[in-house]
């Protein structure tokens, strides 16, 4: 019972790490969160992590 609560509480504290990670990147004004260029990068993850309009 202890060790499923916690448990819990480091998959919660995990998630709220996470959850304010991202909250913190685009407030910054990154578009592509985890993308090495998402400072300069237009948006389009899907072309990021190095193809980034040539911001390499």
């Amino acid at each position: 019972m202890m060790a499923d609560l916690i448990a819990g509480g480091l998959i919660a504290a995990v998630v709220l790490a996470a959850a304010f990670y991202v909250y913190k990147a685009k407030k910054s004004g990154k578009k592509c969160i985890g993308c090495p260029d998402s400072g300069s990068c237009s948006g389009g993850c899907s072309g990021c992590c190095g193809g980034c309009h040539g911001h390499h």
